[in-house]
C-alpha cells in the first residue's frame, strides 16, 4: 500500500497542522501572516546549535 493510498483511506481522521513561530519576541501563528511575512518567513534559514561546553574555553591569564 503507498503512503498517497493510506493518506486517502484515513482523510476523515486527518488534522491540519498549525505551525507557530516567534516574531519580534512573541509567538504568532504563520496562518495569521500577511503575504510579506510569509515570503520572509519561507526565506529563513533552518539551523541546529552545538552543544556549548564552557570546560573547553581557555580562560586568559
Amino acid at each position: 500500500m503507498t503512503d498517497q493510498e493510506i493518506l486517502s483511506q484515513h482523510e476523515a481522521e486527518r488534522q491540519p497542522v498549525e505551525c507557530w513561530t516567534r516574531v519580534m519576541g512573541y509567538f504568532r501563528p504563520y496562518s495569521q501572516f500577511n503575504k510579506g511575512k510569509k515570503s520572509e518567513f519561507e526565506e529563513r534559514v533552518w539551523f541546529v546549535e552545538k552543544d556549548f561546553c564552557s570546560c573547553s574555553v581557555q580562560k586568559a591569564v
